[in-house]
């Protein structure tokens, strides 16, 4: 349903947030990132990065590139560096997702956030933000313009979703297309989980959790046949915890 296209579920550790959303999404295609202090735009979307290649050794002979051969004939080759655009999670989600626009039934892509409140957010989404406000028919309400590599990238991927969003403007599907325009389609569902019980975790901004749905996931106290033993006495593990928070409620 389009209520829970960005959904956060929050808790305690261990309470099955991720078991949920996996348990949830696995039909679907699907792309996982867990964000850390280190986290940022480029690990989250995509970047120029270094990559070792292996080309043919060559050698100049007058103005001629010419290939370099061993005792036996055979062509050597060497590591070369190139760059080249690594996509990453939001990224690789987003592309798929508009792909499945040019199905007659597009079918939901999740992109999963664990750990959401582990990275700073305002600096790994950067203007994805303006992104997660979606309209009645759950794509963005306003595209944004990417940055030339992340354009040149789109732009070679083929989409075809001519005539998606042209109620937005006759040239928007065009311009996503071409990736001059990124817009979020309303069968990519953005899911995240977040660690409530730590304090020293990045805080998210009003306007930021205002963009989500927020679901929490309580602790499960009702363990049939789970017991606390002592020397001489046996106790309900679920009964132990219910006086636990009873006092806890009362302090």
């Amino acid at each position: 349903p389009l209520n829970n296209l960005q959904q956060i579920y929050y808790g305690a550790p261990g309470t099955g947030k991720s078991h949920e959303i996996k348990d949830q999404i696995k039909k679907h295609k699907s792309f996982r990132i867990t964000f850390h202090p280190d986290t940022d735009y480029s690990s989250f979307v995509g970047a120029y990065k270094p990559t070792s290649v292996e080309v043919p050794m060559l050698t100049t002979l007058g103005e001629k590139a010419i290939p370099v051969k061993d005792m036996e004939g055979n062509p050597l080759t060497e590591n070369k560096i190139i760059y080249t655009y690594v996509k990453q999670a939001f990224l690789n989600a987003y592309i798929e997702a508009w792909k499945e626009q040019e199905k007659e039934t597009p079918q939901p892509v999740y992109l999963v956030i664990e750990e959401i409140n582990r990275g700073n957010c305002a600096q790994i989404f950067g203007d994805i933000f303006q992104l997660l406000d979606r309209d009645d028919n759950g794509f963005s309400k306003y595209e944004i313009t990417s940055d030339a590599d992340l354009q040149k990238y789109i732009a070679e991927q083929n989409l075809a979703v001519s005539g998606v969003c042209d109620s937005h403007g006759k040239d928007i599907s065009d311009k996503i297309n071409s990736g001059e325009f990124l817009k979020l389609p309303n069968n990519l569902y953005i899911w995240a989980t977040m660690n409530t019980s730590d304090q020293s975790l990045f805080p998210i901004d009003s306007a930021f959790k205002r963009r989500w749905d927020w679901k929490y996931v309580p602790i499960d106290i009702n363990k049939e046949n789970w017991t606390i033993k002592t020397a001489t006495k046996e106790y309900s593990w679920s009964l132990f915890l219910q006086k636990i928070n009873d006092e806890i409620d009362e302090t």
